[in-house]
């Protein structure tokens, strides 16, 4: 037990400037502007809500963004409670001629917990409500020209979070944390920046690859063509934060813009974790040019030799051996310290055999996203649960009782508001549309274990509506209603064995271990507080590591020959009471060595090849 557990990447923080890689890969333009840093800060009582004036209180000292209040990193230490609100303030500038009336400014904030209000120059300019997504704010029309000289402005952002006392989506926060659930997070936890755009910009770049072409629309706010140059594959590896084209280009060509055109790859190299290559993306429309990515892969399910379901990639069976991936660090929260942390996480579920992550209840910073394109992690995506919190009777009966509720929205699943609902469905098609280009992410799970769940079969429907080209895990693990492409369970305090039995010949959905294991290990001055959490726990690295190898040569595999297609092992990380990841919260120590759960995790993926 320590008191404020830090990374090395915490240890090492510059807090001057926090953060300072580009956000937003797969658009790329070379001139910005990174607002993390010190802001100045207050939490003060109030009833601050979508009307009145945004009057700044007296303020308390400083917070660096983007890490949260309620962590370390952020140098402030306190929770916002739902009664607050938490003030922040910084000044920027633009270069000359900016507001020209031949440019707009452009303030992205990646993400803000949960709703917030935002005014440039004291003239409100907008705001969000949802703690997960990117949103973007023109405030041209609030700045003043200056002719000879950078103009100074000040952006003020008041926020306010209730946490888990409304049918807000907040992932597994709590406002009583302990067990699986962890402490809440609260203001700007991703990067805050500005950009200087024509008035005629691009506004997003949407491709849809195949396995010898791509789909792509370059969604522009006005009309014509623009340039595309594609250049030849590059394989991206440690080291390279950006997406910038080398070389000469294979492909240059004007497309017409806000329509979608097929565009042909001569000598397709498909991407996958085994070979991850990205094609560098160069695009232009007007005086607007950035850069981007993407990769040539196809999805779906189909048949192993054996005439099991399988999922396909790029039209072979695929095995999916993956993690559970909760994204929470010790010093920052929802927030990793560094770049180099995010990879950090990657490369070693990588050395530990894992080809999957399953992105769990949290929307990642899209450079975390980007990590896994360049690195080749297979993405599952998990919505970010919404809803009150379901009945805990319920919720403890069900990880030990395999019983089957109907979904439809009802208390008993924490889905009482009507509200509620629309803003669920309207924040997961936000998602979808998000990570939609993202070559790594392969897979949809809109609920889990019944929290917030509703109407999944419909949901699944309108996922496939909104991206038809990725599989969908419709109820991961408990209330399954015949929907999706997964036969999808989790087994915590049953043999895994029994995974499967029973279930229809007629159901031809892929069978998935979608969480399993939990394997408990405390490491002495490794841990969070003075409780622990595992499903099972053992008392040292040994025994861990023998119950570890007895799941995974013995157990398993005879699920695998029943036709298992994919597994989740509960976890990669410790996080805050869970003691049962691989590697402990600090990602200091990997309780079992690397090689042992390679060599296991090949054998999984040989058997189901029928090697």
């Amino acid at each position: 037990m320590v008191e404020v557990m830090l990374t090395a990447w915490g240890e090492q923080l510059d807090s001057l400037n926090p953060l300072p890689d580009y956000p937003r890969p797969q658009m790329v333009r070379a001139d910005w502007t990174n607002l993390n840093g010190p802001w100045k800060y207050a939490i003060v009582d109030s009833q601050e809500d979508a009307v009145g004036p945004m009057t700044a209180p007296d303020w308390q000292g400083e917070i660096i963004v983007p890490f949260s209040p309620e962590v370390p990193l952020s140098g402030v230490n306190r929770t916002l409670m739902p009664s607050q609100t938490l003030w922040y303030q910084r000044t920027f500038t633009v270069e000359d001629g900016a507001v020209d009336g031949r440019h707009r400014v452009l303030l992205h904030f990646g993400a803000v917990d949960q709703s917030c209000r935002v005014a440039v120059d004291g003239v409100e300019v907008g705001g969000n409500i949802g703690g997960y997504l990117p949103f973007t704010i023109d405030i041209t029309d609030a700045l003043s020209p200056h002719a000879s000289s950078p103009t100074e402005h000040t952006v003020t952002v008041a926020v306010r979070d209730v946490t888990d006392t409304s049918y807000f989506a907040t992932g597994k926060q709590s406002s009583t944390p302990g067990g699986i659930w962890y402490t809440p997070q609260s203001g700007i936890w991703q990067t805050v920046w500005i950009e200087v755009v024509p008035d005629a910009h691009i506004h997003k770049l949407v491709f849809t690859p195949g396995l010898d072409s791509v789909e792509v629309t370059v969604v522009a706010g006005g009309e014509g063509t623009a340039r595309l140059q594609i250049g030849a594959p590059a394989l991206y590896r440690d080291g390279l934060h950006s997406s910038t084209p080398r070389g000469e280009s294979d492909l240059d060509v004007d497309i017409p813009v806000n329509e979608p055109t097929v565009v042909p790859v001569v000598n397709p190299q498909w991407w996958s974790p085994e070979n991850p290559f990205l094609y560098p993306v160069r695009v232009t429309y007007d005086e607007d040019e950035v850069t981007s990515y993407f990769a040539l892969r196809t999805l779906g399910v189909g048949e192993r030799e054996d005439g099991h379901p399988a999922l396909l990639l790029n039209g072979e069976p695929y095995f999916a051996v993956g993690l559970l991936d909760q994204g929470y660090w010790p010093d920052g929260g929802y927030t990793a310290p560094a770049d180099e942390a995010l990879i950090f996480d990657i490369t070693t579920a990588k050395d530990m055999g894992y080809n999957m992550l399953r992105k769990h209840i949290k929307v990642e910073p899209q450079r975390w996203y980007h990590n896994c394109d360049r690195l080749g992690m297979l993405v599952w995506q998990d919505a970010v649960n919404g809803g009150r919190p379901p009945r805990k009777s319920l919720q403890v009966s069900r990880a030990v009782v395999p019983y089957w509720l109907p979904d439809r929205p009802t208390r008993l699943l924490g889905r009482q508001d009507s509200d509620g609902l629309r803003m669920f469905a309207a924040e997961l098609a936000d998602m979808i549309e998000l990570l939609y280009s993202t070559p790594s992410v392969v897979m949809w799970v809109p609920f889990n274990e019944g929290w917030g769940q509703f109407d999944a079969a419909l949901v699944a429907e309108m996922v496939r509506g909104l991206d038809p080209t990725r599989p969908v895990d419709h109820a991961s693990g408990w209330f399954d209603q015949g929907g999706g492409d997964l036969f999808s369970r989790h087994v915590y305090f049953r043999p895994p064995t029994m995974v499967g039995r029973g279930r229809p010949a007629s159901d031809r959905r892929v069978l998935a271990l979608t969480e399993y294991g939990g394997l408990g290990l405390a490491i002495a001055n490794h841990r969070w507080g003075g409780s622990t959490f595992g499903y099972q726990n053992y008392p040292d690295e040994a025994a861990l590591a023998a119950a570890f190898t007895k799941l995974h040569a013995v157990d398993l595999p005879k699920v695998v020959s029943r036709g298992l297609g994919a597994t989740v092992y509960t976890q990669l990380s410790d996080v805050e009471e869970e003691v049962n990841g691989l590697l402990t919260y600090d990602r200091r120590v990997l309780k079992i060595p690397a090689e042992t759960v390679c060599a296991l995790n090949k054998g999984l993926r040989e058997r189901a090849a029928g090697l």
